[in-house]
């Protein structure tokens, strides 16, 4: 009996050695669905290095790194003195949500002009980056319900998480920032598992490495290997063997 299954890649702009990898993934390997950072300096590039591809592209909204699309003077609450964005950290080591749900609902909308005006469309899927704010989150939900937009909603705990996307469950699995983290453990762990209510999803971060990236994300060497798990033809082949359907979010 067929499983079906979503495989995402994140940050689509983040770095020219980001993209890179997830160009790879996209063509040689397994990633049908990518999550576009739309604020960054190497978006552009990134989008045409996938062009003429039928990858399925949603806006992977950032509030945490690079620089705002609206005036920083705008949205103080969320970006830093020089007109950057505050970093992650900033936002988990808060004792508080610090996040004004005005000024972020702006800039989320700015995000998604950008990719309308990127892409030629919408967003096949709308979701954040790496932030839990309560008020962050409803920015999204205001932005998704204004422009009719295929909103996942943060996924965030301990075990399997799900979000509601359309009529489905779709179940999380993200665990790239574990120690001694196995991408095709990963895989495997969501590829069997079975759901009456929707479909596993794994979420991945493929990439190689430079100096940007070093300096801003905490997330490095596993984005290499997430790179060789799905470009790797025995990872293809194990999930022919085990009946596995990789879909895209527009197929749900």
């Amino acid at each position: 009996m067929e499983t079906k299954m979503i495989i995402r890649a994140d940050d689509l702009g983040y770095s020219d050695a980001v993209n890179v990898g997830i160009e790879r993934t996209v063509r040689n390997g397994l990633i049908n669905n990518v999550g576009v950072m739309v604020n960054m300096p190497t978006t552009v590039s990134g989008l045409r290095m996938l062009k003429g591809t039928d990858v399925c592209l949603g806006l992977h909204t950032v509030i945490c790194a690079g620089r705002p699309l609206s005036d920083p003077n705008k949205i103080p609450s969320i970006t830093n003195s020089d007109g950057t964005f505050r970093r992650s950290a900033d936002y988990r080591q808060a004792n508080q949500d610090f996040v004004n749900l005005d000024e972020v609902t702006l800039e989320i909308e700015a995000q998604y002009q950008k990719f309308v005006e990127l892409v030629g469309r919408k967003p096949d899927y709308f979701e954040g980056h790496a932030v839990v704010s309560d008020n962050f989150i409803k920015g999204l939900t205001i932005v998704a319900k204004r422009h009719n937009l295929n909103f996942l909603g943060f996924a965030m705990g301990p075990e399997s998480p799900s979000v509601m996307f359309k009529d489905k469950n779709l179940h999380v699995y993200m665990e790239s920032m574990n120690g001694h983290y196995d991408p095709f453990q990963t895989l495997k762990k969501a590829a069997t598992a079975h759901f009456d209510d929707g479909y596993a999803m794994m979420v991945c971060h493929p990439g190689y490495l430079d100096d940007y990236l070093l300096q801003h994300s905490s997330l490095t060497i596993p984005r290499t290997q997430e790179v060789e798990m799905l470009t790797n033809p025995e990872t293809r082949a194990w999930l022919t063997e085990q009946q596995v359907k990789l879909i895209k979010y527009t197929e749900v």
